[in-house]
């Protein structure tokens, strides 16, 4: 399976992609495996792995596991270090988080994930990964330069670095359970300077206007995880992002 060639695919035919992210951290990798086949008969289009804290080892292989024998769409890890790497998934967000102060999530943990990644022939997807205030868990931990909400020309030039510098998509993050998702202004000018690059905008994003917007305003993908850990019913939720986002 190619990943990155089947998320375009989806992008061709229905416009956007919905992407489910599950934080093994969070449940025990049979729960997780059930929270993902509950959002693909929503209508989820592949499962993001991973987490900013304790997501690797054996709970993340089992993780990994458990979810691809329940459902048959992408697994993509997701991973906080190089210790976020699972050579049972299908691909791997291949990033840098190029607004860290810290070299090591920059670059560090990418030469020390690279030979797994290479061993293990997952599918690595490049990736520039910004961080916007609030930035939560993933902020403080990856001791990242936030980019402020109501600065978009910020994100649009750390964006257009990261497509120079041959990254494929653009993460968008305003941090796992932020009170309100990244603004449509900054949005359309981070889409705007990418041109045909992929955007991912994730964080914040709880019901289906939110989803709407965001899609409006230019993002590819659209991100939900921490609202799928606090609804009874994961299935009609994530039909409901869906449906907001796909033509």
């Amino acid at each position: 399976m190619q990943v990155e060639a089947h998320l375009q695919k989806i992008i061709d035919q229905e416009g956007k992609v919905h992407l489910t992210l599950i934080d093994p951290a969070s449940q025990t990798p049979e729960r997780a495996a059930e929270i993902a086949l509950a959002a693909v008969k929503g209508g989820t289009d592949a499962i993001m792995i991973g987490g900013s804290t304790g997501a690797s080892g054996t709970l993340l292989d089992e993780t990994v596991i458990k979810i691809k024998e329940k459902v048959d769409v992408p697994t993509i890890l997701f991973p906080g270090s190089s210790a976020g790497l699972s050579r049972y998934a299908d691909a791997v967000f291949f990033m840098s988080l190029l607004n860290s102060r810290d070299l090591g999530y920059v670059i560090t943990n990418q030469v020390l994930g690279a030979p797994l990644v290479y061993q293990s022939q997952i599918e690595p997807i490049s990736m520039a990964y910004l961080i916007v205030e609030p930035g939560g868990t993933v902020g403080w931990v990856g001791d990242a330069k936030l980019i402020p909400r109501k600065k978009p020309e910020l994100a649009a030039v750390y964006a257009l670095a990261g497509k120079y510098l041959g990254m494929h998509y653009t993460y968008l993050e305003a941090g796992s359970g932020a009170d309100k998702p990244i603004n449509p202004e900054m949005i359309g000018a981070v889409k705007q300077v990418l041109g045909e690059n992929k955007l991912i905008v994730g964080g914040g994003i709880r019901d289906a206007e939110a989803a709407k917007l965001c899609a409006l305003a230019g993002a590819d993908m659209i991100v939900t995880g921490t609202v799928l850990e606090e609804v009874r019913d994961v299935t009609v939720k994530v039909a409901e992002l869906v449906s907001a986002i796909k033509r």
